[in-house]
């Protein structure tokens, strides 16, 4: 049994220049379709031919090669977070929350590899 719940999704999170010219990028070469555009947040979100698992397009202004992060969904952030803190996992930083979309917490792994632990916010019709 682990000691966090994790939801039936995956988003792997790339740092990108333009989030706009990449989502063109792997629309047309993969077949990705655009799930939004969130320009307040920096993000884009794109659907993969995988279900259950999407691209995140993150703008950096120098992005680095080989900087994919993946990030799992949870239902309830804070009792992942307070669960993996218990046994020992290392966080960088508090918790960080974009009111009406998305919490957002980044752990390492035992050899220092990021990954993020994602709860949606956003209001489903």
């Amino acid at each position: 049994m682990s000691l966090v719940s994790l939801e039936n999704t995956i988003t792997i999170a790339l740092s990108v220049r333009d989030r706009h010219a990449s989502a063109e990028w792997y629309s047309s070469m993969l077949g990705f379709e655009l799930i939004r555009h969130i320009d307040e947040a920096g993000w884009s979100e794109m659907q993969t031919k995988t279900a259950g698992v999407t691209l995140g397009l993150g703008e950096q202004a120098e992005p680095k090669p080989g900087n994919s992060v993946p990030v799992f969904g949870v239902s309830d952030i804070n009792s992942a977070r307070e669960a993996l803190e218990t046994a020992g996992v290392k966080f960088d930083g508090p918790t960080e929350t974009i009111e009406g979309m998305v919490s957002l917490a980044t752990l390492y792994d035992p050899d220092g590899n990021a990954l993020m632990l994602a709860q949606n916010l956003m209001v489903q019709a």
